[in-house]
């Protein structure tokens, strides 16, 4: 049912304020730095890991059957 009470410019406050937030949001994410050594033997290892999982995941996507 149609919410005739709320008039529009209420409607387009409330999704001005959820973009204000989205954006805040999204300078939170721009401003954290984060310092991971890239030539750590354990950073060498995870991504190894991560990378023969993705590997798996995308041959069983590409053959289903098997």
């Amino acid at each position: 049912m149609l919410n005739t009470k709320t008039s529009p410019t209420t409607n387009q406050a409330r999704g001005s304020e959820e973009k204000g937030k989205a954006d805040n949001a999204k300078k939170a994410e721009e401003e954290e730095e984060i310092d991971i050594d890239l030539t750590a033997p354990e950073t060498e290892k995870a991504a190894l890991a991560i990378q023969g999982k993705f590997r798996r995941f995308q041959q069983k996507k590409k053959d289903p059957s098997s």
